[in-house]
């Protein structure tokens, strides 16, 4: 972290934007309200990097898991603007939860956490003992056996309502296959995958 001034905000976003070699729009940064000089009042602006975020995300796993009493560590890596971080613990089936839905849960609370402390919006991906990746393998399993059957059949397939990263392995599974498309439909917690018959043009 570090800081800048300037009689604005965006004149300390300048002077951090070339200090770093970084778009103004790509800076993390915080408006910490203070004011600096003995007349000419300048604002301060906290500038952060990737990895401070990460690193505060990871934190804030382990403080979560701690407060409930279970050991656990963290591990994380940048991937095409996501940040995935892998948490393994001595109680990993509690912290997955029945369908994953607590491990969805702790997910969502930690990108609330990042994105609320940070004023930015980022996307993370938390996976425990490698619970998603094989949920992808089985949902992109899935998603090629419904979309032979729409083939044939040239009937819609709605899924039950998943989250986004799920939904994302639907599509990629699916993209490319002839006259199949696929297209999120719904709102929130709601939003579901529909696999969809098209004719060849």
């Amino acid at each position: 972290m570090e800081i800048y001034t300037g009689k604005t905000v965006d004149e300390a976003l300048t002077k951090a934007s070339e200090k770093l070699g970084v778009p103004m729009e790509d800076l993390i940064y915080l408006d910490t309200g203070k004011k600096t000089g003995l007349f000419a009042k300048k604002v301060q602006i906290e500038v952060y990097e990737l990895a401070d975020v990460i690193r505060y995300a990871e934190d804030y796993l382990l403080l979560v898991t701690d407060s409930l009493g279970i050991e656990s560590s963290v591990k994380s890596k940048l991937d095409d603007d996501v940040i995935r971080i892998t948490l393994d613990s001595t109680h990993n089936p509690i912290l997955i939860g029945k369908n994953g839905v607590t491990l969805q849960a702790l997910n969502e609370l930690c990108k609330l956490a990042t994105n609320n402390h940070f004023r930015k919006r980022f996307r993370i991906l938390l996976d425990i003992n490698g619970y998603k990746d094989n949920k992808y393998s089985k949902l992109e399993r899935l998603a090629r056996k419904t979309a032979k059957d729409v083939q044939k059949s040239k009937t819609t397939y709605t899924f039950d309502p998943m989250p986004a990263d799920e939904r994302r392995a639907i599509h990629n599974a699916l993209n490319g296959w002839r006259n199949i498309k696929t297209e999120s439909i719904g709102e929130g917690t709601h939003r579901q995958v529909q696999i969809i018959y098209v004719e060849s043009k």
